[in-house]
This record gives C-alpha cells, sequence and structure tokens, in this order.
C-alpha cells in the first residue's frame, strides 16, 4: 500500500498556455457555511471594488473574491444540517462549560487553544450572522434553564436577546451538559445558515460565483499555490489564477455506503491538497452519526440528535430501552458510544437497525420541532406520532482533513483551509455535537480575512505562470465506474466502520492495492474519473491511518484494541503529500 501514499501529481496533462483564464485575488473552493463564511470576510476586508474597467485592463477577474461551487450553489453538507450550531449564549451556560465537554468529547486530542478561540468567538458570529436576516427559533418563554460555572459570556453579545426577553430556544445535544444548541426552521439550522449567507454574497459587489465547476488541481508553482485546474461541462477546462486559495470542500461521506452526506462530499478538496504536498492528519477519525432513517433501498436521511434531545428513547427489536446498560447519559452519551451501542444491539437481537421511540411527545410539538423529519418519515408511511423509527448509524463527518495552523494555513503558501476539509486541532478524536457549524462560521471568517490580508500586502497584485504538464498515455480499460465506486463504499463499511479489526483492514488494503493499479494511473476527462481517483486515495489514508493507531479512542473503534492507550497514542497521526 505504499504506492496508496504516493499519488500521480496531477490526474490530467494540461498547458496553462492553451488554456482559458480568469485572474482573482482570492478563489475559494466550497460553498457551505465555511466557504461562504471566508468569502464574507475576505470581501470586507479586500475594501472597496475597483471600477470594473480598471479592472478589465489589468487582465483581472472584476472581483475581488470568486467562489468556485462543484455543484450548485448550496448543495453541500451544510444544507442538510439539521441539529443546529452549539453557542453559549445562556446565563445558565458558560464558555468554560462548553469548552470543558469539547474536550470531553474529543478525548485528548483536541488543541484546547482552537477550541477555547471557537467557542469564544460563537457568540459574535451568530451575531453576525442574526444581523444578516438569520433567523433561529425562539423560546417561548425568555428563561433559559441550566447552571453554569464561570463568568457569563459578554453582555452586548447575543446574550442580551436573552436578557430583552425575546430568547433563542436552546436544546440539548449528547455530550453537551448544558441546552445551547439554537435551530431554525426546527430542524432545518443548516438551510437557515446557508440560505443567509448565499443571499449576503450574492448582495455583495466586491464577489462573484460560478457553479458546477469541478476543481481538479491546485496549481503550485515557484513553491506556492497560485490558483487552480477547474472543469465546467459547457467550457471545459480553464484556469483561475489566484493570489490567496481557500479551500472549504467538506468532507468525505461518499467514501461509505451508509451515510447522511450529500452527493459532493468525496474529499476532492483534502486529495488534491495532498497531491500539491499539504500534510493531512487524523484520517482514521471518521464519526459515524448513531440515528439515520434506515429503509431498505432508500437514500439515508438524518435523524438529528436533536431528537434524543428532547426525550427520543433508543429500543432495540424487542421494545427495550438500551442505552442505559451502556453509558450513565443513555441516549445523550457522546456520538461514538451511542454508534457502537446500536452497532452491539443490532448483532445481538440479529437485526439490521434499532428503533427510535417519540411517540410519547405531543404531537404537535413534533410537528413544530421537527418538522423536516415528520415529512420524511411520512414519505415511508411512518407516522412518527404513533410509530417508531427505524434507525440505524451512518458515516457523518471526518475529524481529520488537511492540517492547517493558527491561522488556517496549510503548509503551502497562500494556500487556506477550513470547514470539515480543515483539520483545526477543533474536534479531536469526536466532534462534540453541532460544533462543526460553529467551527464554520469561526474558522471561515478567519480563513478569509488571512486570506484577503495576505493579498493587500501584494497589493493585489495576480499573474499567470507558464505549466506543463505531460501525461503518459494509458490504454483505457473499459471500467464500470460506478460499479467500481459502489464497491468502494461497501468495502469501507465493511472494514473501517464503526468497527475495526486487523482482518477487516488486511481485506481492505489488498482490494484498495487491485483497484490502484488500473485505476489511478488513468487520465479520465470527467468529474466521475476524477471523483473515483480521489476517493480511492483518501480511502488508502483512511485505511493506514486506522491500521497504523492500535488502540479505540473517540470515533475509532479497534475491536482487537479496545482500549484507550495515551502512553502510546496520545497523539496524532499525519500523512504529507
Amino acid at each position: 500500500m505504499d504506492d496508496v501514499i504516493l499519488p500521480r501529481r496531477y490526474l490530467v496533462g494540461f498547458d496553462t498556455a492553451q488554456l482559458p483564464e480568469l485572474f482573482t485575488e482570492v478563489l475559494v473552493i466550497g460553498s457551505g457555511v465555511a466557504g461562504l463564511s471566508a468569502a464574507l470576510s475576505a470581501a470586507e476586508v479586500a475594501g472597496p471594488l475597483p471600477t470594473r474597467a480598471s479592472s478589465a485592463s489589468s487582465g483581472a477577474h472584476p472581483a475581488k473574491i470568486l467562489i468556485v461551487s462543484k455543484d450548485k450553489l448550496g448543495e453541500n453538507n451544510t444544507m442538510r444540517a439539521q441539529g443546529g450550531i452549539a453557542v453559549v449564549l445562556s446565563p445558565g451556560d458558560s464558555f468554560r462549560c462548553h469548552i470543558k465537554d469539547t474536550l470531553e468529547a474529543g478525548q485528548g486530542l483536541c488543541d484546547q487553544k482552537v477550541v477555547k478561540e471557537v467557542i469564544r468567538n460563537g457568540p459574535v458570529r451568530i451575531k453576525e450572522l442574526i444581523g444578516l436576516g438569520a433567523n433561529f427559533d425562539r423560546a417561548v418563554n425568555s428563561v433559559p434553564h441550566g447552571t453554569g460555572h464561570g463568568p457569563p459570556p459578554p453582555e452586548d453579545g447575543p446574550l442580551a436577546l436573552y436578557r430583552s426577553g425575546t430568547g433563542l430556544d436552546l436544546t440539548k445535544e449528547g455530550g453537551h451538559s448544558r441546552p445551547r444548541v439554537i435551530h431554525g426552521r426546527g430542524d432545518s439550522t443548516g438551510m437557515v445558515v446557508e440560505e443567509t449567507l448565499l443571499e449576503a454574497v450574492e448582495g455583495n459587489t466586491n464577489i462573484d460565483t460560478m457553479d458546477h465547476c469541478f476543481a481538479i488541481d491546485l496549481l503550485v508553482v515557484e513553491g506556492a499555490c497560485r490558483g487552480a485546474l477547474l472543469w465546467h461541462k459547457q467550457k471545459g477546462r480553464f484556469i483561475v489564477w489566484a493570489g490567496e486559495t481557500i479551500l472549504a470542500t467538506g468532507g468525505c461521506g461518499q467514501l461509505y455506503r451508509e451515510t447522511t452526506n450529500s452527493v459532493v462530499a468525496t474529499g476532492d478538496g483534502t486529495a488534491m491538497a495532498y497531491r500539491a504536498g499539504a500534510t493531512l492528519q487524523d484520517m482514521e477519525f471518521v464519526q459515524f452519526h448513531p440515528t439515520t432513517l434506515y429503509i431498505a433501498g432508500a437514500t439515508r436521511a438524518l435523524i438529528t440528535e436533536a431528537m434524543r434531545g428532547e426525550g427520543a428513547i433508543l429500543r432495540n427489536k424487542w421494545g427495550e430501552r438500551f442505552m442505559p446498560r451502556y453509558h450513565p447519559m443513555a441516549e445523550l452519551a457522546p456520538r461514538d458510544v451511542v454508534s457502537q451501542s446500536i452497532l452491539h444491539e443490532m448483532q445481538l437481537t440479529e437485526h439490521t437497525h434499532v428503533y427510535l421511540d417519540v411517540t410519547h411527545l405531543p404531537r404537535e410539538f413534533l410537528g413544530s420541532r421537527f418538522p423536516h423529519i415528520c415529512s420524511t418519515c411520512k414519505s415511508f408511511h411512518i407516522d412518527i406520532s404513533k410509530e417508531l423509527i427505524p434507525v440505524r448509524p451512518s458515516a457523518h463527518y471526518m475529524m481529520g482533513g488537511i492540517k492547517v495552523d493558527a491561522r488556517t494555513r496549510t503548509g503551502i503558501p497562500h494556500l487556506y483551509a477550513c470547514g470539515e476539509t480543515a483539520s483545526t486541532g477543533m474536534h479531536g478524536a469526536n466532534r462534540l455535537g453541532s460544533n462543526s457549524l460553529l467551527e464554520g462560521l469561526v474558522y471561515g471568517h478567519k480563513a478569509g480575512r488571512e486570506a484577503s490580508l495576505s493579498s493587500k500586502r501584494r497589493h493585489g497584485k495576480v499573474r499567470p505562470y507558464p505549466l506543463e504538464v505531460s501525461m503518459e498515455a494509458k490504454r483505457l480499460r473499459r471500467l464500470d465506474l460506478e460499479d467500481i465506486r459502489d464497491s468502494l463504499k461497501s468495502l469501507m463499511w465493511r472494514c473501517a466502520g464503526v468497527e475495526r479489526d486487523e482482518k477487516h483492514l488486511k481485506e481492505a488494503t489488498d482490494t484498495l492495492a487491485q483497484w490502484w493499479e488500473y485505476v489511478m494511473d488513468k487520465e479520465f476527462h470527467t468529474p466521475e474519473g476524477w471523483e473515483l481517483q480521489n476517493m480511492i486515495l483518501l480511502a488508502g489514508l483512511v485505511i493506514r491511518a486506522t491500521q497504523d493507531r492500535k488502540e479505540s479512542r473517540g470515533a475509532h473503534y479497534r475491536k482487537d484494541y479496545p482500549q484507550r492507550d495515551d502512553r502510546h497514542w496520545k497523539r496524532h497521526i499525519t500523512f504529507r503529500g
């Protein structure tokens, strides 16, 4: 498997002198919460837009910031996020308490400075989001729950919303010691955030957007990132020369047969950063969401953790509540514990799933608090006020990714990363529920600011570079890309899923080596081929890291090494491209 760690530098051959080109000061690849936040932050730092005439005469793209999206704007994991955003807003909560919960979930591998920074900046970013028009759900009354320790958040932050008598509704999720998760439209928080940010982007003359653009590879010349090679279905390949490039391409949940992720989540940004020479970190830590709707033959649908926060109970096929046997927090235990417990119950009962029970909750409450879930279940003829919801774990979130420093820099000059594609140190071995949108807002904002400040220091000058890449001609066998992709997803689910062991990891290693031989040396001409190559590369890195870490910690559970081993493994596993 050594070859898996040493991929070909570029996926396709090209000559920059022969391709159409655009110029921009800051290129943002990805249009989820992190990418949009980065673009807005960069635009704010950039200042007034020069006249269109002066931009055209210099050969530059007319906007200072350009967002490119793989699919349509808004097709991403942010739009699918249900639960909410974890943020300290209540006088009964505290930064100290949220930090403690996050560190406990991360099981020794969080960067404490990063955790403190993200959590302390959370209220400011939420205040900005509300200022942009985000409409989060309000509490029936403004009296917050819980008792906290340490000083409350700043008086001039969103906490003022509580004190004015129009408080936001807070709910509690697994691993949280206080209710601190805000939400929008009941269980459509990500949609509220995405639509708010998109509207702000569309109204900003400093920002241009291009959708249906597949980023093939980063262009690294003279040791620094100079932009990217992209592909558009109508326009074909083209170059975007950029002074600064921000990767916000999301995760890689599509590596797994069972996943909550959007179809676009194939890890393209992480893979191309690795090929460009960036360092990846914590690739073994893939979080599995405990509860996704299980209907045989249907696409998996997320059943938010907030449902358990509101009192939902997990039952096995015999109707028994089982979580109190596994953890004192029962249904509100951390996600890794709940996922492993569900899998154990499925094995004990020889059943394909367990059940989530909300039949004891008022029908009107379920309809208003979880309208999307009610509608989804109804489409499968399940009335959740009367019937149990069949659920099982699915791949949900990648804690690992492109290693970045405190300023979101990747180690490749002029290349930054934020959101799920980055490994900031926020989540450690296991992400605390609803911390992902929070991190995307805070570190997206930081990435945009850092990139735009760097651009200002260069006076915004962007120029083209001569770069020609030859690709050795390979006979392209007739490959069924869809079949290989489906087989890869099944292999990863079977061998690197909720439970792992050496026998199955060896099986994955051998199978990936076979696919590598006849897939990775080919030059494809459409996203289907490039996605598959990216997925095989990342699958190899996930398997390698999973083999290396001979312990169980957080989302990484080895049946053959079931104990946490701080003496040998309280450290990160990294791979440098």
